[in-house]
Formats: structure tokens, sequence, C-alpha cells
């Protein structure tokens, strides 16, 4: 199936959105790592342990006005990102755009996601614009609202990025899969290292891959075992370029004191 791609240049908002909301959009832009880093692992897991998983993003069509139309819609799917453009199915059936339609392969930069969600045993990851909704509902408007969806969305001061996160701070710095695969991961290296630094297509190598998940138990073995540092995907990054672009704040040193 053909993508889609939406560009980056001239991002147009709806004249509904407020300045309280544009930054729950950077808010989610900021976070969308941990989303990816999730899904990333929910796709090497032999049980899916997510229920559901989605992306909101603006879509944009110029118009017969000064001011393009713009409409928010959710991928969904087989959700996937390079670290530098995110793509899905579009779920929704757009209201007032004509330039892409509901079950196309769509793709957008990063800069265009509003928010990310996904959610396992009813419990909400994510959810920023949803969250920001439910803060204005009172008591009783919050609970018909999350009975209607049928999801344990919780405080919508306290929006959870990662599984067990109040009780295990440190699954925010690095995956509990990436350290209990370490010695499984270790075994395959070894197995096929011909594929320590071999590239896909567009240029990518593991290492690329590791990094912009931000599997830094990964990345280490991946630089112990030889993978290039230096290897640039065709787009011309580095996997230091998107340690650095993501703010993986716990990989940025490891490559820095390699080169």
């Amino acid at each position: 199936m053909e993508k889609k791609v939406i560009e980056q240049n001239n991002i147009y908002y709806t004249k509904s959105d407020t300045p309280e909301m544009i930054a729950t959009f950077k808010m989610a832009q900021n976070t969308f790592k941990y989303f990816w880093r999730e899904l990333s692992w929910e796709q090497r897991r032999i049980v899916p342990a997510l229920d559901m998983s989605g992306v909101k993003a603006i879509f944009n069509q110029e118009s017969s006005t000064d001011t393009p139309l713009g409409e928010y819609m959710w991928i969904g799917g087989n959700i996937f990102f390079d670290g530098i453009f995110v793509s899905g199915t579009l779920l929704n059936k757009p209201d007032i755009l004509t330039n892409v339609k509901q079950g196309e392969l769509v793709g957008f930069p990063l800069e265009r996601v509003a928010d990310w969600m996904f959610y396992s045993g009813k419990k909400v990851y994510g959810g920023f614009t949803v969250q920001l909704m439910r803060s204005q509902m009172d008591k009783k408007e919050r609970e018909k609202h999350d009975k209607a969806w049928g999801m344990d969305f919780g405080d919508p001061d306290k929006i959870l990025l990662v599984f067990d996160q109040e009780k295990c701070p440190g699954n925010l710095i690095e995956h509990p899969m990436c350290i209990n695969m370490k010695q499984k991961f270790e075994e395959y290296l070894k197995q096929n290292p011909n594929g320590i630094s071999e590239k896909d297509e567009l240029g990518y190598t593991w290492l690329h891959k590791e990094t912009i998940a931000g599997n830094k138990t990964n990345v280490e073995m991946l630089l112990e075992m030889g993978s290039d540092i230096n290897a640039k995907i065709d787009a011309g990054y580095t996997a230091l370029d998107f340690a650095q672009k993501l703010e993986w704040e716990h990989i940025i040193p490891i490559f820095k004191n390699k080169l």
C-alpha cells in the first residue's frame, strides 16, 4: 500500500485551538519517544500486552480562503516511527478534508503529532488532549466520560507515560524488557554478527533503530560488538543525531564517550 506523506512545512492548527491545547500538543510530541519505545517492544512480544495504541495528528489541506483547513484524526494499525516520520492507518473518516481517506496508510513528521495513547488492562497511558478535556469536567462528567470509553484514565494531572511508572520510576529511563532480554540479545548478535552493521533500504542500522527506541542496554552492546557509530541513514542522520533529536539523555553520553 502506498503511503501518503504529509510534509512538515506549513502546519496550521484549527481556529478552536487554545494556547493551552497547543501546549498540550507539544507535550505529546516531547514524550512520543516513550510511546514508540513501548510499541517497539510490543512488536517483539509473543503475547501482546497492549489492548490499543493510536496517534492523533493535525492534517491540513489548502482551501479557497487564506486559512487552510485543519482536522485532527487518529492513526492506528501497524504504527511505525523512523525517528523522523510517524506512519499508520488513518482510523477516522474525515469530516472536511478530501486529501486523505479513512483506511489509507499515511505518514507525517513528529511535529504534526497532537496526541498519543495506549492502554493495557483498561489503564490509559498518554492521552494528553483527552486528559486536558477531563481536567475541565466536574467529577460526575468525568465518570460519565470514562464509563463511555470503558477505560481507566486516572488522575488528569498525573499522565502516565510508561508501565509501573509510579512504583518503578526507573522505567522512564530504561524499558524493563531491554534489561531482561540482554542475554538473549547478546546471544543473537553473536550468532548473527553480519547484522550488527547491516543497513536496511533507507540506510538504518540496528544501532539507529535501538537508539530511536531509547534502548540503552542494546545500544551499549551494539557499540561493544563493533556497530559503526558514524553510520548515516540516507537522509544523513547518525544514531547520535537521533538520540539528540529525541532527547534520550541516558544514551547521548554513551556516544559522546566513544567519539
